[in-house]
């Protein structure tokens, strides 16, 4: 299916989500991308009511439509209604979060052009909103996760734009971000990550 943006250029996927294969814990998580273990930990913090945090539905236009059968509909051709925002968004213990996930086959570092001017924006209101706006890297061969605060973020970007690095070595994430290590339930505990940014930004103590 072709999905293009509101001025009609085509949308080629920036994120490599298909050939990751975790190798630890389990035969179950191989070959699951990012976003399946997100979601997978997502449900396991809505069931224990720990959070409530959902994918965004992308906002699309369809314009083309075949019909193969008379009860079956494949979309041919689409267009996004309106620029995308962030990946995730929900409610965790009265807070605000916020966030997009990207995966890079990448091994040395991350490459900033996966990130977009009206992301960033989206993600610098949040935080200065008082919400909780942060990124999830996951480095699909090396099997590595890092939880990285838009306040952290937000320096690597403004370098950018003024001409310096386009990207993120790995030795600057380990030194801006949380790393997660891989679990069983949840598979990736990302808001027990945040727990101790979020306690030394606002003051409030975060029961786990």
């Amino acid at each position: 299916m072709a999905i293009r943006y509101p001025n009609g250029k085509k949308y080629i996927p920036t994120t490599t989500n298909t050939a990751a294969k975790p190798t630890s814990l389990s035969f179950s998580n191989r070959g699951k991308t990012l976003e399946d273990e997100l979601n997978d930990s997502n449900e396991y913090y809505t069931s224990r009511g720990i959070a409530v945090i959902h994918k965004k539905p992308v906002p699309i236009q369809i314009v083309n439509v075949r019909y193969p059968a008379r009860s079956a509909a494949v979309i041919t051709e689409a267009y996004f209604k309106t620029a995308s925002t962030t990946d995730y968004n929900g409610v965790w213990q009265g807070k605000y979060v916020d966030f997009e996930a990207k995966e890079t086959k990448n091994k040395t570092s991350f490459p900033l052009q996966n990130i977009h001017d009206h992301q960033v924006e989206h993600m610098s209101q949040v935080h200065e909103q008082g919400g909780i706006a942060f990124l999830i890297i996951r480095f699909s061969l090396l099997d590595r996760y890092f939880v990285l605060p838009f306040k952290n973020f937000i320096g690597t970007w403004t370098r950018m734009i003024e001409g310096g690095r386009k990207s993120i070595p790995i030795s600057e994430l380990e030194e801006l971000s949380i790393e997660l290590q891989p679990g069983y339930q949840p598979r990736l505990d990302y808001l027990h990550a945040l727990t101790g940014i979020v306690e030394q930004t606002t003051g409030e103590r975060i029961e786990r």
